[in-house]
């Protein structure tokens, strides 16, 4: 593992893959159901009860954007029924394997779109025709909030000096993930400088070039070690012992 994937696995991001190890303890197609999981209005969470027997397994689909955090975890009985964590696009592939993290995930979505939360029981219990009964959890938390322009152009957020307003994904020295306010001042062509608040109320630049972050604003603070890299659609920006996740929309204004 490079030193790059061993950074942003300390966000807890979704970026490295685990082994799946599923597909072969599930049946065929036909023992599967799909629901999808909605929000009321005004929520960010759910709480659903189910059960499975055998080789039936769930597969819940949840909506939603690159940046926003996950928070899922799955409660029974029966040891040895899990859930797995699949991308946008992904039939077997796990980016989270619940048989070996306790079932609770937590997270960020690297991509935008339908992601895949896999209930299901292990063979050694199927093959005995086992039932299990569950609650799965599931919160999403804010993501970016980007404020589209009305009229041709990129106009700014009301009563601000920013092109976009929102929240990220940061962690500051070494602590837990968590999101920080952010606005953005674009100059067009992925040139810009992003203001990103941290938790203590101190703040810290990161310019942009190209759609790259290329710096940050040293009279903020003491010199530091300046890095970044691309994970799909999002830059990630380590400064000294902080790290930051800008989805490609923020900067490009998509």
């Amino acid at each position: 593992m490079s030193n790059r994937k061993a950074q942003f696995s300390a966000i807890a991001a979704i970026t490295i893959l685990l082994g799946c190890g599923m597909m072969g303890d599930v049946a065929s197609a036909q023992d599967q159901r799909i629901e999808r999981i909605t929000f009321a209005r005004g929520t960010s969470s759910k709480a659903i009860d189910g059960q499975i027997k055998g080789y039936q397994y769930v597969d819940y689909k949840l909506n939603v954007r690159a940046g926003q955090s996950l928070n899922i975890s799955l409660a029974t009985r029966h040891t040895a029924t899990y859930f797995n964590v699949l991308e946008p696009g992904s039939s077997d592939e796990a980016v989270f394997n619940g048989s070996t993290s306790d079932n609770q995930f937590e997270g960020v979505a690297a991509k935008s779109g339908d992601y895949t939360i896999r209930v299901y029981m292990m063979r050694s219990a199927a093959r005995r025709g086992e039932v299990a009964r569950y609650r799965l959890e599931t919160i999403v938390g804010p993501g970016l909030a980007v404020q589209l322009p009305l009229e041709p152009g990129d106009a700014l957020v009301p009563g601000t000096d920013y092109h976009a307003t929102g929240q990220v994904r940061c962690t500051i020295g070494g602590s837990k993930s968590t999101w920080c306010d952010f606005g953005i001042k674009r100059e067009g062509g992925g040139n810009g400088m992003v203001t990103v608040t941290k938790p203590d109320g101190r703040q810290r630049v990161v310019f942009f070039e190209g759609g790259k972050a290329t710096g940050f604003d040293f009279s903020q603070a003491d010199p530091a070690e300046f890095s970044s890299w691309r994970h799909e659609d999002t830059i990630v920006v380590k400064i000294g012992s902080e790290i930051y996740l800008f989805p490609d929309a923020l900067v490009m204004g998509d």
